[in-house]
């Protein structure tokens, strides 16, 4: 038995803890768990100021990295973390950017050096359940995949950690979301897009968190500088609810053969 359970949503950039999982930290945040948000990059290839994209001539990374520093803390504190992490990668933007070949860019890292780092804290902050992408990367971004990567190795080296979960989304959501959206006109980001959904069989852990679903639209909107994300922000509560309002998990390790209650992360373990 815990008598702190520790909640570590591991994410690529800022503004990823707003979109796959505010309503799990709230949650939890709320029922008295810990909840340390671990951000691997800089996220400064997002769009700038003049509403360039990381690809686009002209690009001003430096200040889409100080803007969106300062829009995590925010979104992070409303959504329970009581901890905010940055590893200090620079973003590897979509697959073929030039930014590809940047050595400092997260998907170039060092494997082990990353787990290195990642599983000390896991171990410092007392780990219980860990949370990051599928091997996929959820919808194929290279610095999601990257972050895959570390986390398993990580969470196998640590000394806390009982579970590694992963967001997922199911096809059957998918498929009566984007199709609503669009009716709608509501202009959709990559990630919605280019996801890949799952089915019934792959989710093991289901959150209803629909009551966090307004607080879950606000911590997006605190990250006003992602305009890409504007559609889901303004969207109606329905529609919002419909995709955002429970949040779907993949069992992907654990560290003992104890049963997973389907409506808790922590189940069993506390």
């Amino acid at each position: 038995m815990l008598s702190s359970p520790t909640l570590v949503c591991v994410h690529a950039h800022p503004d990823d803890e707003a979109l796959f999982t505010a309503g799990t930290s709230a949650h939890y945040a709320q029922r008295g768990v810990r909840a340390v948000l671990v951000t691997c990059t800089y996220g400064q290839l997002g769009i700038d100021h003049s509403g360039l994209p990381g690809s686009a001539p002209g690009h001003d990374s430096d200040q889409t990295r100080a803007t969106r520093a300062g829009e995590l803390q925010v979104a992070a504190r409303m959504v329970g973390y009581d901890r905010v992490v940055t590893l200090g990668y620079d973003d590897s933007g979509l697959l073929g950017w030039t930014q590809n070949a940047n050595p400092r860019a997260f998907m170039n890292a060092d494997v082990d050096a990353v787990a290195d780092v990642l599983g000390a804290l896991l171990d410092e902050v007392g780990a219980t359940v860990v949370v990051t992408y599928d091997e996929n990367g959820f919808y194929g971004h290279p610095d999601h995949i990257a972050a895959n990567a570390v986390t398993r190795r990580a969470v196998e080296r640590s000394r806390t950690v009982e579970r590694l979960f992963y967001p997922v989304a199911p096809q059957a959501v998918l498929d009566a979301f984007v199709p609503a959206a669009r009716e709608r006109g509501v202009f959709l980001p990559e990630w919605v897009l280019r996801g890949i959904g799952v089915g019934p069989d792959s989710v093991d852990v289901t959150l209803d968190v629909s009551h966090f679903a307004s607080l879950k639209q606000a911590s997006i909107a605190a990250h006003a500088s992602q305009i890409d994300n504007a559609g889901l922000v303004s969207m109606d509560e329905d529609l919002f609810a419909l995709l955002f309002g429970v949040e779907y998990y993949q069992l992907a390790w654990r560290r003992r053969a104890i049963d997973v209650d389907g409506a808790d992360l922590f189940g069993g373990l506390t």
